[in-house]
């Protein structure tokens, strides 16, 4: 008898948009030009502020383990940051720095979720996130929503799902695929309820800094009892560097520190300098200018795609995506997704990546790339969709009303 894979590992599910990069890098390989919309990363460069901490710090050559908690001026750093964005005081103690939010995820949930106990989850949601619940034996049951809520869990949509085998909520605010964010007052009620009930609240708080209209409130402004996971890749742009970072109730220090020391040993310790640099006041002003180009391209490939004939119920608030409603034109996303590569070198995210709730007629746009290269990309997704509904005469009505780039 063969060794087998471990059985918690059929219950994790396979990344499809790694299907249509793998054959983007394949076309790109054979000189076919590439928009690529499809992968949630800056397309900025690291601040130079960042990079030349990172590179001072590997050029004493004292490049030792760190404290498996993270270095202690970053954790004061991070907890200095809360305080001036946030008006909230965070002990330094109660913060770890991680591989990445990835690693945040895995502590939280290895201290906290035993086996066969399920987490809420909103669906659509970013897959890893359920992963990272089956890897430590665990449910997720995920709730369908829809922009009645903003795409978002609710206090109501959680109590009314909530069993006996319940051990939390995630809320990601910014959330991926929808950029929406959840109210302050419906956040404040959605920790109360899941406290009320006796679990865990997990806000997933990545995309905080990269919004545009509404602030997005932590999860800490309302209750100590939560579990906060952030990261350096999104709003300040480190994302090859793996620095994240995760706040736990007091109660949770001492187990935490213990996973992190098994675990991690410690976070890179050059990316954990460079960290440093990202608080700089020059770094910020520049974060912010990064800020407002998302902004613009947000608001330029929303009416783009509107004009094209997708819906988009509600214009998203953060993050970098649009999660686009192409039932006008396709019952299968994914399909979709793979013949537009072919045929017109855009890359998207197909829904189904995110869940089953409608997935297969929604797709995820990355706005990471500039507008000049967005606005090509519409041109080709307009001639895409002129083809697929001329070759099918029933459809012709649904003929978008055309985008022009001007």
């Amino acid at each position: 008898m063969s060794v087998q894979p471990a059985k918690r590992t059929q219950g994790i599910s396979p990344f499809y948009v790694m299907e249509l990069l793998r054959r983007a890098k394949q076309l790109e390989a054979l000189g076919k030009d590439i928009i690529h919309m499809e992968i949630g990363e800056p397309d900025f460069a690291t601040p130079q502020a960042i990079v030349e901490a990172g590179i001072n710090q590997l050029k004493t050559g004292n490049v030792k383990y760190t404290p498996a908690a993270g270095l202690p001026e970053l954790r004061e750093k991070i907890s200095e940051f809360y305080r001036q964005r946030y008006s909230v005081k965070v002990d330094k103690e109660r913060i770890f720095v991680t591989p990445g939010a990835s690693g945040a995820f895995l502590l939280a949930l290895g201290g906290s979720l035993n086996p066969a106990e399920e987490l809420l989850m909103a669906d659509p949601c970013y897959p890893c996130n359920s992963n990272f619940v089956r890897l430590f034996d665990g449910y997720v049951r995920t709730v369908p929503v829809d922009a009645t809520s903003s795409y978002q869990l609710t206090a109501a949509l959680i109590e009314q799902h909530w069993t006996k085998t319940t051990k939390g909520a995630l809320i990601a605010s910014p959330s991926n695929p929808t950029g929406t964010i959840i109210a302050s007052d419906q956040l404040k009620q959605a920790i109360h309820t899941v406290n009320k009930l006796g679990g865990c609240f997990y806000s997933d708080e990545i995309y905080h800094g990269l919004v545009y209209s509404e602030n997005a409130e932590t999860a800490l402004a309302f209750s100590d009892n939560v579990f906060v996971i952030n990261s350096f890749s999104k709003y300040f742009g480190m994302t090859g560097w793996r620095v994240g970072w995760l706040i736990v109730p007091e109660e949770f220090v001492e187990v935490t520190e213990k996973l992190a020391q098994n675990i991690f040993i410690a976070t890179a310790t050059h990316s954990q300098y460079a960290a440093l640099a990202a608080f700089d006041e020059l770094t910020l002003t520049e974060l912010e200018r990064r800020r407002a180009e998302f902004e613009a391209r947000r608001d330029f490939l929303y009416d783009a795609l509107l004009n094209l004939g997708f819906k988009i119920p509600i214009k998203p608030d953060g993050a970098f995506y649009i999660y686009a409603d192409c039932s006008k034109f396709t019952d299968d996303s994914y399909q979709f997704a793979l013949d537009l590569l072919e045929a017109e070198g855009v890359a998207i995210t197909p829904g189904k990546d995110f869940g089953v709730n409608e997935a297969n007629h929604y797709i995820r746009f990355a706005y990471t790339t500039s507008i000049d290269r967005m606005a090509t990309a519409m041109q080709r997704l307009e001639r895409f969709i002129k083809a697929e509904l001329s070759s099918s005469p029933a459809q012709t009505k649904l003929m978008p009303s055309g985008y022009n780039k001007g």
